[in-house]
Protein backbone atom coordinates (compact mmCIF):
# COMPACT_ATOMS: atom_id res chain seq x y z
CA UNK A 1 0.00 0.00 0.00
CA UNK A 2 1.11 3.55 -0.64
CA UNK A 3 0.73 6.34 1.89
CA UNK A 4 1.59 10.02 2.00
CA UNK A 5 2.78 11.42 5.31
CA UNK A 6 2.27 15.14 5.88
CA UNK A 7 4.66 16.17 8.67
CA UNK A 8 4.77 19.49 10.50
CA UNK A 9 7.89 20.36 12.50
CA UNK A 10 7.73 23.41 14.75
CA UNK A 11 10.03 24.95 17.36
CA UNK A 12 9.06 24.06 20.92
CA UNK A 13 6.78 26.70 22.43
CA UNK A 14 9.19 27.17 25.34
CA UNK A 15 12.00 28.26 23.00
CA UNK A 16 12.55 31.54 21.21
CA UNK A 17 11.80 31.51 17.48
CA UNK A 18 14.07 34.11 15.82
CA UNK A 19 12.62 33.44 12.36
CA UNK A 20 9.10 33.85 13.67
CA UNK A 21 10.08 37.10 15.40
CA UNK A 22 11.63 38.45 12.18
CA UNK A 23 8.52 37.56 10.15
CA UNK A 24 6.27 39.07 12.83
CA UNK A 25 8.26 42.34 12.77
CA UNK A 26 8.22 42.44 8.96
CA UNK A 27 4.47 41.94 8.87
CA UNK A 28 4.05 44.81 11.34
CA UNK A 29 6.27 46.99 9.10
CA UNK A 30 3.94 46.17 6.21
CA UNK A 31 0.97 47.47 8.19
CA UNK A 32 -0.29 44.08 9.37
CA UNK A 33 -0.03 44.84 13.07
CA UNK A 34 -3.00 42.58 13.87
CA UNK A 35 -0.77 39.53 13.32
CA UNK A 36 0.75 38.27 16.58
CA UNK A 37 3.03 35.47 17.77
CA UNK A 38 4.34 34.14 14.45
CA UNK A 39 6.14 30.78 14.63
CA UNK A 40 8.05 29.44 11.62
CA UNK A 41 8.48 25.72 11.05
CA UNK A 42 8.65 23.31 8.16
CA UNK A 43 6.27 21.02 6.33
CA UNK A 44 7.62 17.75 4.94
CA UNK A 45 5.84 15.27 2.68
CA UNK A 46 6.95 11.63 2.47
CA UNK A 47 5.62 8.99 0.09
CA UNK A 48 5.79 5.64 1.85
CA UNK A 49 5.33 2.08 0.65
CA UNK A 50 4.13 -0.02 3.59
CA UNK A 51 2.10 -3.16 4.23
CA UNK A 52 -0.31 -1.36 6.59
CA UNK A 53 -1.19 2.02 8.02
CA UNK A 54 0.40 1.00 11.34
CA UNK A 55 3.69 0.26 9.57
CA UNK A 56 3.53 3.58 7.71
CA UNK A 57 2.96 5.39 11.03
CA UNK A 58 5.92 3.58 12.57
CA UNK A 59 8.17 4.47 9.63
CA UNK A 60 7.07 8.11 9.76
CA UNK A 61 7.73 8.29 13.52
CA UNK A 62 11.16 6.76 13.01
CA UNK A 63 12.05 9.19 10.22
CA UNK A 64 10.98 12.16 12.34
CA UNK A 65 12.83 11.03 15.46
CA UNK A 66 16.04 10.02 13.66
CA UNK A 67 16.36 12.81 11.09
CA UNK A 68 13.54 15.22 10.36
CA UNK A 69 13.03 16.82 13.79
CA UNK A 70 15.55 17.81 16.43
CA UNK A 71 13.55 16.73 19.48
CA UNK A 72 15.62 18.93 21.80
CA UNK A 73 14.33 22.04 20.02
CA UNK A 74 11.40 20.93 17.86
CA UNK A 75 8.10 19.09 18.09
CA UNK A 76 6.44 17.23 15.23
CA UNK A 77 3.05 15.90 14.27
CA UNK A 78 1.85 14.16 11.14
CA UNK A 79 -1.13 12.82 9.27
CA UNK A 80 -1.16 9.85 6.93
CA UNK A 81 -3.26 9.63 3.79
CA UNK A 82 -3.62 6.49 1.73
CA UNK A 83 -2.44 7.27 -1.79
Amino acid sequence: MKFTAHINVMPLKELLDPQGKAVNNSLHNLGLSQVQDVRVGKHITLNIEAASKDEAERLTQEACKKLLANQVMEAFDFTLVEA
